[in-house]
């Protein structure tokens, strides 16, 4: 039944392919992700996932993320109303059913920015999306990168590398992601990442400008 439910609702979001993008924290993935909703406006939504941390300074809700509480967030998982959740660093993260059909109501290709546990999550559903995932050049200037922004203890800092480790080994699993992007320069992987969505990318601004 579980499944059963999932394809009635995945099969009911018709229009452009959502985006999975995936990748440790530091990578670049928002950088690059910022740069896509800039250059193409009224093409890409963003799927905001819920959270029970606290946010950082400058985070809005409803916008960076959706900021609940424990109790809150795990009903709703138990109500069915989450894709995906898991637990990080002791805070609670999660996609909702409801973020993404926001998205794709509008006709905009929908951006689930998750991490490899949710990866497997939806690929046990028919969302069919593209699976693309990026990573830094190399450990030490993803340790670099996560200090330079001076929001993380040392005790955290840690955890978020140890995990970038396994995962970025684990997502060399073949078949579990599209395309894999090495951040090493941000122009050459905006170009990459922009060459994997193109095609959806165009069905969109058709559909736009013909609307």
């Amino acid at each position: 039944m579980y499944m059963r439910f999932f394809s009635r609702f995945f099969s009911a979001m018709a229009g452009p392919r959502p985006v999975v993008l995936s990748g440790p924290s530091g990578a670049g993935k928002s950088t690059l992700l910022k740069k896509l909703l800039q250059d193409y406006d009224g093409v890409f939504g963003f799927s905001v996932s819920h959270t029970t941390r606290n946010p950082r300074p400058g985070e809005l809700n409803g916008k960076d993320y959706h900021y609940v509480t424990r109790e809150e967030m795990q009903a709703s998982i138990d109500r069915g109303e989450f894709i995906e959740s898991a637990v990080f660093s002791g805070n609670m993260y999660g996609t909702s059913k409801a973020s993404v059909q926001a998205v794709k109501d509008q006709n905009l290709i929908c951006i689930l920015d998750i991490d490899l546990q949710g990866v497997r999550a939806v690929k046990n559903t028919d969302l069919n999306p593209i699976y693309v995932t990026i990573h830094p050049p190399s450990m030490s200037v993803l340790e670099k990168r996560l200090r330079d922004r001076k929001t993380e203890s040392e005790e955290s800092l840690q955890k978020r590398l140890d995990a970038a480790k396994v995962d970025m080994e684990i997502s060399k699993e073949p078949g579990l992601f599209d395309v894999v992007i090495v951040n090493d320069d941000l122009e050459d992987a905006y170009v990459k990442i922009k060459e994997v969505l193109i095609e959806e990318i165009e069905k969109v601004q058709k559909i736009n400008s013909s609307s």
